[in-house]
């Protein structure tokens, strides 16, 4: 019986951590690795670029293009955490963290849409945005696993941003590796 009691009483809190963990520091890390594989997103941008323009672009302007790419998620990284004080504020942190996940649920589309909208600008804007919504994010989801867990359970509650953020590193590494991959690399943007 006591078993039993310390499962229902735990059981909301351990969904909470895992909600939290997989919208909030679990895709910080699967975007913090997946575009480190860079040939996917450099073809897509020259092959955006011919369709468009009949010509290659040069390779130095792929380059700064892809380097955009990867660097405007920490801008937008950088944004979200600068907001994050003042929102969680006045909205409170569970409303925050709901916004949150719907404006990476934005980014997810503009990301998806991209090869079919044949817009690697699309590509820019999406990780724009998921960086905003990892600056959230990992702002937010310790402090209210941490408010929401009891005092005994904190030190353990904390400790989940870490491994949902190892476990988005994992699943990006996997998932751009090409033998690993369930996409096949011309449905990569």
């Amino acid at each position: 019986g006591f078993i039993f009691a310390l499962q229902v009483q735990f059981r909301g809190l351990l969904q909470m951590i895992l909600v939290l963990g997989i919208g909030g520091s679990f895709p910080y890390g699967f975007h913090i690795s997946v575009i480190n594989y860079p040939s996917h997103i450099r073809k897509f941008i020259n092959e955006t670029w011919i369709d468009r323009h009949g010509s290659a672009l040069h390779p130095d302007s792929v380059m700064l293009l892809w380097s955009f790419i990867v660097s405007v998620y920490g801008i937008g990284g950088f944004l979200g955490s600068l907001c994050c004080g003042y929102l969680t504020t006045k909205y409170r942190k569970k409303k925050c963290q709901m916004f949150t996940n719907l404006i990476m649920l934005v980014a997810a589309l503009f990301m998806a849409l991209s090869r079919t909208a044949k817009s690697f600008e699309m590509i820019l804007a999406g990780r724009f945005l998921y960086g905003i919504g990892a600056g959230f994010s990992l702002n937010i989801h310790p402090q209210y696993v941490g408010e929401i867990s009891p005092k005994k359970l904190r030190g353990f509650t904390n400790a989940t941003v870490a491994v949902f953020l190892t476990l988005g590193k994992l699943t990006g590494q996997l998932s751009v590796t090409e033998k690993y991959s369930p996409l096949p690399p011309q449905n990569m943007p």
